[in-house]
């Protein structure tokens, strides 16, 4: 009997240490920003929705999920508007989403290798980032470009590419 429990309590300690490093982030989202510009396009989606598990110092242990409202966008402009909604399919396909595959630390900051989901259509996508913490709090700051033509988005006046910026603020959760 004691032979087995020390093995157990082992590997009881082990396992339990490699989740010590999983940070659970709450997205601030009422502060998070994302924007969007292309060629004579840009603006704003509001709502970010966001699962983040993440540490600095443990990148390959992280996984984000997130989301957002495709009817949250806004140019500023109506007509824009109502044009870069209609252009998302914002009616058939209200969410674009994206799925990190892979998080690796990246010259200063950090790539999120994943699939992006819009209008119905999945590419692989990478988002770099940088993460500055203090305490409780911290701010996930990245920068994408999408081509819109592959998620079929290719509308006349589309832009050949558009350029995303992402400040997420987000606390311990």
């Amino acid at each position: 009997m004691k032979k087995l429990i020390l093995p157990a309590v082992i590997i009881l300690f082990t396992s339990l240490s490699a989740f010590a490093f999983f940070t659970n982030w709450k997205v601030k989202a009422d502060a998070a920003e994302v924007t969007f510009e292309g060629h004579r396009v840009s603006g704003s989606f509001s709502g970010l929705k966001a699962d983040i598990v993440f540490d600095k110092d443990h990148p390959e242990a992280a996984k984000i999920s997130a989301s957002i409202d495709v009817n949250t966008a806004s140019t500023g402009f109506f007509i824009k508007t109502s044009h870069v909604k209609s252009a998302l399919g914002a009616d058939d396909y209200p969410t674009i989403r994206f799925e990190s595959t892979s998080v690796a630390k990246s010259g200063s900051g950090y790539v999120a290798n994943g699939k992006l989901t819009m209008k119905g259509k999945t590419n692989p996508e990478a988002i770099h980032f940088t993460f500055d913490e203090k305490g409780n709090d911290a701010t996930f700051k990245g920068d994408f470009k999408v081509v819109p033509a592959k998620y079929g988005v290719d509308r006349s006046g589309t832009p050949p590419e558009v350029t995303i910026h992402l400040t997420v603020p987000v606390s311990k959760g």
